[in-house]
Formats: C-alpha cells, sequence, structure tokens
C-alpha cells in the first residue's frame, strides 16, 4: 500500500474541499426550493485563539448533560499536515470539522494511524464528559462533572467506534477550535441546511494572550511555526512572538468584522464574548451561553461554574480548568509582564484592542495599579 507524503495528502484533501463548495452551491435549498430541511442537533463552533480561555469555555459546554463535546479536533489536521501554511490547511480544517459535527468519525482516518483505535487516539479526548459517560463508559452518569484526570485513567480504552455511537445520542455537539483564521472558511457551514450552526466567538485581552503563550510556547511550537509559515525564517526570534500575535489579533478583528456583515439569519447565530466578562460575571455569562445555544442551565451545574470560578490561586497548569481565582487569572499579565512589551503589544494590536474594548495602559504605573480599569464597552452592536 502506497503511503502519502504530507504534502501530497494535503493536495487530495484541499480538491474535494473546492469540489464541495461548488457542489454546495449548486444544491443548496435556494436553488433546489423543493428540497425540505430536515431537523438536525444543534451544532456550535467555539471559535477563538491559543490562550484565550476557550478550554474553560469548552468545559462549560462539555459538563453539560445534553452536549457531546471535542476539544480541537483539528489539531490532527495540523499535526500530519504540519509542513503546510494555516490558509493552505483552512480547507481541510473546515471539512474535518463539518464531519464531525455530522458524528462521522471516519474523517479521522486521514490523520491517524491505521489499524484499531481507541478513543484514546483522540486529542484531549478526555476533556470530553460525553467519552467518560454513557453510552461510552458506564462508571460515570451523564449529569456527573467528570474531571479529565479520572476519565483518563477510568475510560480511555474503549474502541474509537464508540465515538461515533456517543456522538450520535446527544442534541447538541460543541467543538472548540481555534485553528480558523476568518469567517470566509466557515460560510458553507453556516449555509449547510444540515448544520444548525451557532458560532460563539471568544476573544481575550491581547495582553494576557501574551504572557499566557509565553508561558507555554514550547507547548505551542509547532502550531507557531505553522502560524509564521515560510516567513518564520525572515523574521527574528525576538520578533516572532509579536508577529503571532499581530496575525491572531487581526484574525480576531476581521472574524468579528465580517461577522457584521452576515445576513440577519446568520448573524443571529454569532455571538461575541469577552473572556474578562465571563469570568468578572460566570454565572450570567453561563446563562447566556447556554441561552444562545437552546440549552438549559441545571442547578448542579451553576454550583460548579461557581466554585471552579472562585477558587484561590492561579490553578496548577496552563492547560487545566481546575478551580481557580478566575478574575485574578484574567489580570496577571499586569503584574508579570514588562512594561515595554506591553507597550510594544499595543501597537501591534491597536485595532483589535479598540474594536473589542481593551484599553491601553499609558504608564508603568497604570499597567501595575488593579483599581485602574481596562475594559470599556466593546464595538459590538
Amino acid at each position: 500500500m502506497r503511503l502519502w507524503a504530507p504534502r501530497e495528502l494535503l493536495v487530495l484533501l484541499v480538491l474535494p474541499s473546492l469540489g464541495f463548495l461548488f457542489f454546495q452551491q449548486l444544491y443548496s435549498p435556494s436553488q433546489c426550493p423543493g428540497v425540505a430541511e430536515k431537523s438536525s442537533p444543534t451544532h456550535v463552533l467555539i471559535l477563538s485563539s491559543w490562550r484565550s480561555g476557550s478550554s474553560f469555555v469548552g468545559q462549560l459546554f462539555s459538563q453539560h448533560p445534553d452536549v457531546f463535546y471535542l476539544m480541537e479536533p483539528a489539531k490532527h489536521v495540523w499535526a500530519t499536515l504540519s509542513s503546510g501554511s494555516a490558509g493552505q490547511l483552512q480547507m481541510a480544517v473546515r471539512d474535518l470539522i463539518r464531519s464531525v459535527f455530522l458524528c462521522d468519525m471516519t474523517v479521522f482516518d486521514a490523520y491517524m494511524a491505521q489499524g484499531p483505535r481507541k478513543q484514546s487516539s483522540l486529542f484531549m479526548w478526555d476533556t470530553s464528559r460525553a467519552l467518560c459517560s454513557p453510552p461510552v463508559c458506564h462508571l460515570f452518569h451523564r449529569e456527573a462533572i467528570v474531571p479529565p484526570a479520572d476519565c483518563r485513567i477510568l475510560c480511555g480504552k474503549q474502541p474509537f467506534t464508540m465515538v461515533e455511537e456517543a456522538c450520535k445520542s446527544y442534541s447538541h455537539v460543541v467543538l472548540k477550535e481555534v485553528r480558523f483564521f476568518n469567517l470566509m472558511t466557515l460560510q458553507p457551514l453556516l449555509t449547510d441546511p444540515s448544520l444548525n450552526l451557532h458560532i460563539i466567538h471568544l476573544v481575550r485581552d491581547p495582553r494576557a494572550v501574551f504572557r499566557s503563550r509565553q508561558n507555554t510556547e514550547q507547548d505551542l511550537m509547532q502550531d507557531s511555526h505553522i502560524v509564521m509559515g515560510n516567513q518564520r525564517n525572515k523574521i527574528k526570534k525576538e520578533d516572532q512572538s509579536y508577529h503571532l500575535m499581530q496575525a491572531i489579533c487581526q484574525s480576531q478583528q476581521e472574524i468579528y468584522k465580517a461577522a457584521q456583515l452576515l445576513p440577519d439569519s446568520q448573524r443571529e447565530r454569532y455571538l461575541l464574548i469577552r473572556y474578562e466578562d465571563l469570568v468578572q460575571d460566570p454565572l450570567t455569562q453561563t446563562s447566556k451561553l447556554y441561552e444562545f445555544a437552546g440549552l438549559p442551565f441545571p442547578p448542579h451545574l451553576q454550583i460548579w461554574v461557581h466554585n471552579i470560578t472562585q477558587g484561590k490561586g492561579m490553578g496548577r497548569s496552563a492547560f487545566d480548568t481546575d478551580s481557580r481565582n478566575a478574575q485574578s487569572v484574567s489580570q496577571a499579565w499586569r503584574w508579570s509582564l514588562p512594561h515595554n512589551q506591553v507597550v510594544q503589544l499595543q501597537k501591534v494590536c491597536k485595532d483589535t484592542m479598540n474594536l473589542m474594548g481593551y484599553l491601553p495602559v499609558l504608564s508603568e504605573k497604570d499597567q501595575r495599579n488593579s483599581s485602574v480599569n481596562l475594559l470599556s464597552t466593546p464595538e459590538i452592536p
């Protein structure tokens, strides 16, 4: 059997994507008025960037008993096709997301080793409560709050086929993804009659993102190289982190602006939320997220949300969503970042910060003074 090189696989994945776009337009309901749209589960895409609090927001949905959740399934695309650029991989990422939304897990065949697989082959599978409860794992019930550590120990040996079976048993399928850089790529999903797609666009203060990225630089290295693409070797090492932040800020700005131009029927399925607003008032904002997705907010989840955001300290690990003082975490950059780095970052992300309501610090004294409010009302209609 011939083994495809990553570049060949990239071409094979991109060509079908172009065909999908053509036929989707050709046979869309607007072109075929006699075709009725069938009812389907609600599909929610948490759209964000690295180190923006998206793992926490993902857990708000993952722990809900009506939700099948996966964290960054497109990690498998970038890991397999790491020689491609972020732009080249957009359609392959989009098509994988669409398949997973429809509970077709055979899409992972192109990105995983052949032969028998377990559900633990999925990236960060243990962050999904749905893979730690029936019908996959019967050691926890669906209404339980399941910590990833417990799931990892007790539910890791189930066959990969159970992932698809579990997905089909839920009313809501929620995916968290950080590998989209524009909204145009997602347009076919927004207009796909088989998807009732809702997009939650999570943003965070770029200064907090920058600080968190510094703490996880090694873990994010492969993804950072893909974002920089061929430009990486032309950028001084000391400037690369700012180049990355410029790309991230620009993409978040473009996604938001493109969302404002959507027709009303699609615009009402887009929601922008700031991480800072979420941690300031977690119960109100979580209720808003659930209402947007058409989910109830049961009492046991209200208690859990309160407890996980009102803990002490900064948490055990940057990649965990354990109990911590979420408000302190959101402001940690003010004490840990040198002021000269903040000044440079504010230049790089100025337009995005203005749009999202993040006020610049004008002096080191203001930066260190927690009583100086750095949030204003974002330009959200």
